[in-house]
Formats: structure tokens, C-alpha cells, sequence
């Protein structure tokens, strides 16, 4: 399905030669009057000059415009690359008749490199004469990087009578194991909502979603994600009740579809595989062995062969750091094949069908610890050849 427009916001696209030719690299989303936003922002300490810029420009105003540029990071690029990206925001302030702290700037690409300033300044004509309501699917392929698809989701729904609409845009492949959200993502919706309830939808969203992937361990330097409320519908989201949990729920929805497409489309990957673990003593330890089993080479590489190895699961467990774990009550599943039971391996296990599972592209990994009521649940990949080849030949 085609993403769906929402009231009160036009995407448009530029081809600015930032690093390769004939490539939509530069984006420009408008926002009507009165839109309000929320954000999360990456938590790594070296955070790119634009997530620097937009954190402070969001205190100051609501967005009436959020650039975004590819090929370049402007990362690592100290107190010039923050010029820059004032600069980027000023110059489509100007062209726009907004105020500065009405732009949002954000980009995604190579790290450590100076932005062509004066491509992307270049380009910002063209990408506002090409605004308009129905620019999505265009504003998706240009915030790709080593995507090899664009990414979108909508939802629609009804509230007494009139509908609300959510639709959200997300790139990312690898440099994923996010600590707030994705490597982009931008989510739209009609709704009239308060700024503060906003906040905390995207908060609960993220939580459930972004923040439950990872391909590779590497959180980036420019994870940002956006949720914009028009209010164009005319629909009121109360901060409590039935229609606050629709919406949220909606939200939820839009990001979680965003966030699998990231790890179906992760550099590489040959499978999508589910990590749930329940039994916990809480949802952090839970998570904690989720993402060690999600982190191990060994089992990434155990996944990519289809080799039923499911001692790397085992041994995985084992070194996540749980304290006093009962190891007679783990259970370990792949799909409906119990591998692990009573501190071995279970009975009727045969390698036979372990392979079969193994060869499947859309694996779950469930595991239980028998040591309370908690559960937590991520998404991840395999790790193939094809990962490091992309990765070794990023800059060449």
C-alpha cells in the first residue's frame, strides 16, 4: 500500500550531488501552522552537529520544516559542522519565510567528513518547489543510504465518526542497535494532539519498536525520530481513555511495521529473527539476554549457515550476567522445537529438525527463565558475507 497523506504536511525531494549523482539525497518536509512535534534523539556521546542544532531549535519553536540531507553525516565534524547545519536551516528559512528555529536539520551517511554546504544549500530550491502532499514515497527513497528499499507504514482510523491518519517514513539498515530510535524517522499524523501527550506516545511507540531492534550492536551517531500532529482533522486525542490508547496504539503500530522493515532490509541480512524471552525477574534482565544472544557472532553466524549449532544459544544465555539462574528451568525454543530443557539438550531434539527450522528466513528464538513474570521481545538479523562487504567497501 502507498503511504497515505496527511493533511498538513508536504514532503519534496532534490537530486544535490551530495555524494553520489542523479540521486535524491536531499528532503524537505513542510508542516502547516500550529503542527506540534515530539522527538527522541540518539544518546550516543557523540552526537552529529544537526541532532545537536534540532535539540536546541525544538526548545525554541515548533517545526514548520525539518530538512534532510544523505551521503554525509556531519558527524564528527565539531563546531563547524553545527555552523553548517545552522547555516543548512538559515538558508531554507530565508527561501521559506520562516524563522530559524522553525527548521529542523538532520542527515545520515558517512561520519567524520565535511558536509557539502553548498550542495545541500543548492539543492533547497528544488526541494521546496517539489512539496506537496502525496511526496512520501519520494521522501522515503531519499533518506536512504545502504537501504537497498524504501520504508513506509500508514494507519487509518476512526474516532466518532471521523477519520485520523498516521503515516510514518524511516530509513536504516546498518548501524543499528538503537538507543532511542532509528537511524531517520519521521511519523505524521492529522490528529489534534497536546505536546506533551504526544511526547509520551512517541516515548511508549519507540519503546515497543525502535528500541527493540538491532543488526549489528552500533548505535549511530544521528538516530532521530519526529512524530508531527497537523491537528488538520480536527479530532481531539484526550490525554486519558479509550481514544488516547487508539491513538497510541496506532502510533505503536506504524513504528513497529518501520522498525521490522529495518531489520528486513539489515545489510546483509538473510533472516528475520525474534528474540522473546519471558520469565524474567524483570523486563530489563530480560532484555539483557535477548540482546546478548542478539549480539553474539557466533549465533548470527549460526543463523546465516542454517546450522542448528543451539549451544550458541545456550552459551549465550549463560554469559548474560543473570545472577543465581536456575539453569534445570530454562527452556529454549526455536519455533515449536524445544532445543533446551532440564540444563541439556531437549528430548526428542533431533539435528534433523533442527536444520529444518534453521533453513527457515523468519526464525523466534523463545526462551524461558523460569524465574518470574517479565518478558521482552526484540528483533534482529543474521550476519552474512555480505555484511562486511558492504561495511568494508562503505567509503569506496
Amino acid at each position: 500500500m502507498e503511504p497515505l497523506a496527511i493533511a498538513g504536511i508536504r514532503l519534496g525531494t532534490a537530486c544535490a550531488s551530495i555524494k553520489y549523482p542523479d540521486r535524491r539525497d536531499l528532503v524537505v518536509i513542510e508542516a502547516a501552522a500550529g503542527t506540534r512535534a515530539a522527538a527522541v534523539f540518539t544518546q550516543n556521546a557523540f552526537c552529529a552537529a544537526p541532532v545537536t542544532v534540532a535539540q536546541a531549535h525544538l526548545y525554541q519553536a515548533a517545526p514548520r520544516y525539518l530538512v534532510i540531507n544523505t551521503g554525509n553525516a556531519n558527524a564528527g565534524t565539531g563546531v563547524k559542522g553545527v555552523a553548517d547545519a545552522e547555516t543548512t536551516c538559515r538558508a531554507l528559512a530565508k527561501r521559506a519565510g520562516c524563522r530559524l528555529e522553525e527548521v529542523l536539520p538532520f542527515s545520515t551517511g558517512v561520519i567524520g567528513e565535511p558536509l557539502p554546504l553548498e550542495r545541500v544549500v543548492a539543492g533547497l530550491p528544488a526541494a521546496l518547489a517539489a512539496l506537496r502532499p502525496d511526496g512520501w514515497t519520494d521522501a522515503a527513497h531519499g533518506i536512504m543510504t545502504t537501504d537497498t528499499r524504501p520504508k513506509w507504514a500508514s494507519r487509518r482510523f476512526n474516532l466518532h465518526g471521523r477519520d485520523i491518519t498516521v503515516t510514518g517514513i524511516a530509513k536504516g539498515a546498518g548501524m543499528i542497535c538503537p538507543n532511542m530510535a532509528t537511524m531517520l524517522a519521521f511519523v505524521a499524523t492529522d490528529a489534534v494532539a497536546d505536546q506533551a501527550l504526544l511526547q509520551q506516545t512517541l516515548h511508549e511507540a519507540v519503546a515497543h519498536s525502535f528500541n527493540a531492534i538491532t543488526v549489528d550492536g552500533d548505535t549511530s551517531t544521528n538516530d532521530a525520530l519526529v512524530l508531527l500532529a497537523t491537528g488538520q482533522s480536527g479530532v481531539n486525542i484526550p490525554l486519558e481513555g479509550e481514544d488516547r490508547d487508539l491513538f497510541a496504539r496506532t502510533v505503536r503500530e506504524v513504528c513497529i511495521e518501520l522498525a521490522q522493515a529495518i531489520i528486513r532490509d539489515g545489510e546483509g541480512a538473510t533472516k528475520f529473527i525474534t528474540i522473546q524471552v519471558e520469565g524474567g525477574r524483570d523486563a530489563a534482565e530480560c532484555r539483557q539476554v535477548a540482546y546478548t544472544i542478539a549480539h553474539s557472532p557466533l549465533v548470527k553466524t549460526a543463523f546465516f549457515a542454517s546450522d542448528p549449532n543451539w549451544g550458541r544459544i545456550l552459551a549465550a544465555v549463560g554469559r548474560a550476567g543473570l545472577a543465581n539462574l536456575n539453569l534445570e528451568r530454562i527452556v529454549i525454543h526455536l519455533d515449536e522445537l524445544c532445543i533446551v530443557c532440564a540444563g541439556g539438550r531437549a528430548i526428542g531434539y533431533t539435528e534433523a529438525r533442527g536444520q529444518e527450522v534453521m533453513a527457515r528466513s523468519d526464525i523466534t528464538i523463545r526462551i524461558e527463565l523460569g524465574r518470574g513474570a517479565a518478558t521482552a521481545r526484540i528483533w534482529t538479523t543474521d550476519l552474512s558475507y555480505d555484511y562486511v562487504r558492504i561495511n568494508a567497501e562503505y567509503r569506496t
